[in-house]
């Protein structure tokens, strides 16, 4: 019998998304823990020092923020996350009681994706923390591929000159 496995038989591992959350209010961490935790791993956080903290040391994929919170509010956290590089491109979902047009400006403005309002609505929580997955997934797949397309254009222009210069000399040789 052939010793080389097929790797059609081998598991496939999946790593499932990372989310940060992050609200001062106890019951709410724990409303979206039991909505998310099925599909997603999440770290909860009910200060936003701590959570920046760790999201400046294990960025996540998605952020899900409460507006209102001692300390460090949420628009001030957004601001500090869309400064660092590393975190840039990360969508932040403000989660808030607010409704006023103000709230939601000021968020797009600082750098949120998204908002839900409270009180949590389960379908609507899962449906737009899917939609921004899904949308950063294949943003940063573009990113990768356009760095991976730009070294090989680079490459393949080096092989070409050296091609020319074996072919022909020196290109910059007038014959």
């Amino acid at each position: 019998m052939n010793n080389i496995e097929d790797s059609r038989t081998q598991p496939t591992v999946l790593v499932r998304p990372t989310i940060l959350i992050v609200d001062d209010a106890d019951e709410n961490l724990m409303i979206m823990e039991s909505i998310l935790a099925k599909e997603y791993s999440l770290k909860l956080f009910n200060n936003a020092k701590a959570a920046l903290d760790d999201a400046f040391a294990n960025p996540p994929d998605l952020i899900l923020l409460d507006v209102m919170m001692p300390d460090i509010d949420g628009f001030e956290a957004c601001r500090r996350l869309k400064a660092n590089p590393k975190l840039v491109d990360i969508p932040v979902i403000f989660i808030t009681s607010k409704n006023e047009d103000e709230y939601e400006e000021t968020g797009f403005a600082v750098g949120a994706s998204d908002f839900i309002h409270k009180p949590i609505n389960a379908p609507i929580l899962i449906a737009r923390v899917k939609t921004h997955i899904k949308i950063k997934f294949v943003m940063d797949y573009l990113r990768n591929e356009n760095v991976r397309l730009q070294g090989s254009a680079k490459q393949s222009s080096s092989e070409l000159v050296e091609v020319i210069k074996m072919l022909w000399g020196s290109p910059f040789v007038k014959f």
